[in-house]
């Protein structure tokens, strides 16, 4: 099971996110406790006043190759467990996430 979803203008994807990891990096797709599926990703910014999320969202839209400003947390702005919004094609975007998390 895929932790996003496409819509008309893009796609909405769960992340569980860990600050302060070493390294910003995608690690692939991991299983919660209560069975929902979710993008693991890392970064090294600490999350103090928006830095880990504004990390996040860098490194998404380098990751996926759209602009900065397709990329929005829509939920959990305070929280490791994320929902963000991202505008694009979504098959393109829902292919180049199967691409990134299967190496």
């Amino acid at each position: 099971m895929d932790p996003w979803r496409m819509s008309a203008g893009g796609i909405s994807v769960a992340l569980r996110v860990t600050p302060r990891g070493g390294r910003d990096d995608i690690e692939g797709i991991q299983t919660l406790a209560d069975g929902r599926a979710v993008l693991k990703v890392r970064v090294r910014a600490i999350a103090d006043s928006g830095e880990a999320n504004r990390a996040v969202t860098e490194l998404l839209a380098s990751s996926l190759a759209v602009p900065r400003t397709n990329v929005r947390i829509v939920a959990g702005t305070t929280s490791r467990l994320k929902q963000v919004a991202i505008e694009g094609d979504p098959e393109r975007l829902c292919q180049t996430l199967r691409a990134l998390t299967s190496k």
